[in-house]
């Protein structure tokens, strides 16, 4: 007969072995997701206005079939000669952007839109504050100082997210599925399409953004309220 010593020694050798027996599946399932994943490319033309340039554009697939995987990661958008660097920020859900002031002043970030606004207040050259963004949507970004200062940042619901080369064109890495992909940009509203991924390359069909209403109007500060013409000589 086995001592209690005996059985205790024997549960933790098998649980040892079932845990290597589940990472060893994990590792299998995630070798298959990686064979059946392949490039899916595009491009998305714009209608602009006469004389300008289009605007950024974002692209993201979400799965037709099942949830969109989660893969949070961590982006910058500095503040430097009084401009926000890159212009534009893609990220996935749960994704988190840090603000450094690489800048010799002081200077405010905010967002009045999207699902969850934020204001990180004032602070100094050298300083960096962050946000963590764990709702979906476009946020437009500016600086309560400075009104020439202003960014954008998209979080996709999808880990699949990207911005378009300056002709439109863009490659997303997707597992084999039927995906949702959609195109957008700060001028216009949002397009999308059904495409089937499957091993190997895959293509879609040409996407179409319309520009041509977009009218540039001066924004608000965090107050609601215009800035002090003061502002824009700073």
């Amino acid at each position: 007969m086995r001592s209690s010593t005996e059985t205790f020694r024997m549960s933790k050798i098998e649980l040892s072995r079932v845990r290597r027996a589940l990472c060893v599946a994990a590792l299998a399932v995630a070798s298959i997701a990686r064979l059946g994943a392949g490039p899916v490319t595009g491009t998305v033309r714009a209608k602009a206005r006469g004389g300008t340039a289009p605007a950024p554009v974002i692209v993201y697939a979400e799965p037709v079939d099942s949830a969109p995987p989660r893969a949070p990661r961590r982006f910058t958008l500095a503040q430097k000669n009084k401009t926000f660097q890159p212009r534009v920020v893609a990220a996935p859900l749960g994704s988190t952007v840090d603000f450094p002031n690489n800048d010799g002043l002081y200077h405010n970030v905010f967002s009045l839109s999207g699902p969850q606004p934020f204001d990180l207040g004032l602070y100094r050259a050298g300083e960096s504050r962050s946000r963590t963004f764990t709702a979906p949507g476009v946020y437009r970004v500016f600086c309560n100082i400075h009104p020439q200062m202003s960014a954008v940042i998209v979080v996709a619901p999808s880990a699949f997210v990207t911005v378009a080369e300056t002709d439109g064109r863009y490659t997303l890495d997707l597992p084999a599925g039927r995906y949702r992909v959609t195109a957008m940009s700060e001028r216009a509203s949002p397009v999308s399409v059904e495409v089937a991924s499957t091993q190997g390359a895959a293509s879609v069909p040409d996407l179409t953004l319309d520009e041509s209403a977009f009218v540039l109007a001066p924004h608000k500060n965090k107050f609601g309220q215009d800035y002090p013409a003061a502002a824009y000589r700073r």
